[in-house]
């Protein structure tokens, strides 16, 4: 698990098509560490995929972050081991397509309240192995287009987007123009239906590395006790 530039807490479904479609449409699968071919749409999907490829099909945690100095990544993994062998699944009624900024994403459908719960439990309860923020960190979030609480959260947290903040959100193209993201839309609805979980059900979460070249490698799973 050494030799990675940050790490992360990612959700990644579980065996199933749903995940085998994931690594298939962006072209990148986190656990085997490797590119894999995008089927033959007639679609760019290299320009679509270009941004999300390199993270793998999941939803984010615990953003990625750099390890603070004396840490032992073997450390974290037993925390992480253990504090979600506390943490019971989460059950969401299922998920959607849907633009978020230009680009597309599922996000949950119902009440998320349970899963902005426990996200918080992950990102408060593994802070202190996260290295403080730099200058240029802060600089690269943009800081003048964040609100209050946002900046706030950045400075207590590291990331704007957590805790209260918190969108759950599996990413699935770059921001792409509108004409593209309505025939990108058109061929999901088509392809995905089927392979949707509902309901939808969080059971682990993973520790995920970034290696140098910025591709994010699935390190462990941990199943959830609760």
């Amino acid at each position: 698990m050494q030799g990675f530039k940050r790490y992360a807490i990612y959700y990644h479904p579980e065996p199933s098509a749903f995940a085998d479609f994931g690594k298939r449409w962006l072209g990148w699968d986190p656990v085997a560490g490797c590119d894999i071919p995008h089927p033959p749409y007639d679609l760019p999907m290299d320009q679509i995929t270009k941004t999300p490829r390199k993270y793998g099909f999941h939803g984010t945690v615990k953003p990625p972050f750099r390890l603070a100095r004396g840490v032992d990544i073997g450390a974290l993994h037993v925390t992480a081991q253990a504090l979600m062998a506390g943490l019971s699944p989460v059950r969401l009624e299922g998920l959607k397509l849907t633009r978020i900024g230009g680009f597309l994403a599922l996000v949950p459908e119902g009440d998320t309240s349970e899963l902005r719960t426990m996200a918080g439990k992950v990102v408060q309860a593994l802070d202190a192995f996260r290295a403080p923020l730099t200058d240029a960190d802060i600089a690269r979030r943009n800081p003048a287009r964040l609100t209050e609480n946002q900046l706030e959260l950045l400075h207590r947290w590291g990331y704007p987007y957590v805790m209260d903040e918190f969108r759950f959100h599996l990413t699935l193209t770059s921001r792409v123009t509108p004409e593209l993201a309505e025939q990108t839309r058109a061929l999901l609805d088509q392809e995905l239906p089927e392979l949707m979980p509902r309901p939808f059900k969080i059971r682990s979460l993973c520790l995920y590395g970034e290696a140098d070249d910025g591709h994010f490698h699935m390190l462990h799973r941990y199943p959830f006790g609760g």
